[in-house]
């Protein structure tokens, strides 16, 4: 089967005019892919997602292939590592070109073509068992490469995270109606898995409605004590700050908004959860102050005393987390928590943000910590090696002064 397919990728690469370049080159593609049989773009798909399925046999989070970079390989990340996997064959950069764009749909290709990047999610169905994958598409050197990374099939139960029980009231609704809660990291440190199993918990144990907005949807809830409703952008609704706006017209008690990626949607996610709604979003920052920073930051210079305020009076948490390397080759979550007590809202209204990171290293009883403390406390439970912790440490002089390894005098 996988013989057919690379056949018939070599066969539409040989028709490939020579003298096309660029966009032109990928558009004559797709023009050549759409004119092949059902039976022939079938044959391509199934080799595809020979290779997605690939992923759950080695455990890997993401796959990755075409574009330069990956100079002809398809590439797997295990267990935080990226590595080209040489049991696989490599791939020119056309039949790379063709072999992405066969799993497309038209109106995909077409906005690729002019936007230079999709994001989307596939799904495969094989014997009864659903798999879906969220999949960036973008150009490399006028060549398409892609990653697609896999979506849990199943939700990592709430209890799992181990979260102090006054961070636990701020993310459910049954004790805390409203207010923003942020979950940040840089990119594949589990930010949405966090996410989700927040909203499982609050499905499981609360009457309401929520509104999942995201680019794409990634894990589909099942509802439950909740009715779960899932925009996806670009599909279902043509922006986050569409979105998010609409959601209000949709009587909701949680809403979900995917990433705050820009001023708009900023303001936006201010203004609904300011409107008495709770509000759940991500950020890509490494640290709870950086978060509050960042959100003050990103908004216009006249604008951020205000935005200032606003942000002191309804934010209820940030989980800064990351996923570091554990002893036993995998990886583990350490993650650092802010909870907006009376002292935190009064440094950020008086802007002394820079104050906070204190005040969360003291407040490990109300369910603080800096990530800091729990890289000493995974060192000390000898999930990670101390190299481990320092490299992941966001002030790395600070952990060596709580571990007490810190040459005198330094």
């Amino acid at each position: 089967m996988n013989e057919d397919a690379i056949s018939i990728i070599k066969a539409v690469v040989e028709s490939i005019p020579q003298t096309a370049f660029g966009v032109e080159r990928q558009m004559l593609i797709g023009d050549l892919i759409s004119r092949l049989s059902q039976e022939e773009r079938v044959s391509m798909r199934d080799l595809m997602e020979n290779y997605l399925l690939r992923m759950f046999e080695i455990a890997a989070s993401d796959i990755d292939l075409g574009g330069y970079g990956s100079q002809g390989r398809v590439w797997y990340r295990v267990h935080g590592s990226k590595k080209p996997d040489k049991t696989l064959p490599e791939f020119t950069h056309d039949e790379a070109n063709v072999l992405i764009q066969s799993i497309l749909l038209d109106r995909q290709r077409q906005f690729l073509f002019e936007n230079r990047n999709l994001d989307f999610s596939y799904m495969i169905i094989k014997e009864g068992t659903m798999r879906r994958f969220r999949a960036d598409a973008y150009f490399d050197l006028d060549q398409i490469a892609m990653n697609m990374r896999a979506i849990n099939q199943s939700v990592r139960p709430y209890k799992a995270y181990e979260f102090h029980p006054n961070l636990t009231k701020v993310l459910s609704l049954e004790h805390t109606k409203e207010g923003l809660c942020l979950v940040t990291g840089i990119t594949g440190s589990g930010k949405s898995s966090t996410l989700d199993a927040v909203i499982d918990a609050n499905n499981h144990t609360v009457d309401a409605h929520v509104v999942v907005i995201a680019s794409p949807i990634e894990y589909v809830h099942k509802s439950d004590r909740c009715i779960i409703r899932h925009r996806e952008v670009g599909r279902d609704v043509m922006s986050y700050k569409e979105g998010a706006v609409q959601a209000l017209r949709q009587d909701p008690d949680i809403i979900m908004i995917g990433e705050l990626r820009d001023p708009e949607t900023i303001m936006t996610a201010l203004e609904i959860t300011d409107s008495g709604h709770k509000v759940f979003s991500t950020l890509h920052t490494s640290s709870a102050v950086e978060s509050i920073d960042r959100i003050i930051g990103e908004t216009n210079v006249n604008e951020q005393e205000r935005v200032r305020n606003r942000l002191a009076d309804v934010i209820r948490c940030v989980i800064s987390q990351k996923l570091v390397p554990s002893v036993d080759g995998k990886r583990v979550m350490c993650k650092e928590v802010m909870i907006a007590t009376p002292s935190v809202r009064a440094a950020i209204k008086n802007n002394n943000t820079g104050e906070i990171y204190q005040m969360m290293s003291e407040s490990g009883n109300d369910g603080m910590m800096t990530m800091e403390q729990d890289l000493k406390r995974l060192f000390l439970q000898r999930k990670i090696t101390l190299e481990t912790a320092i490299n992941f440490a966001n002030n790395k002089r600070r952990l060596q002064q709580i571990l007490n390894i810190v040459p005198q005098g330094d």
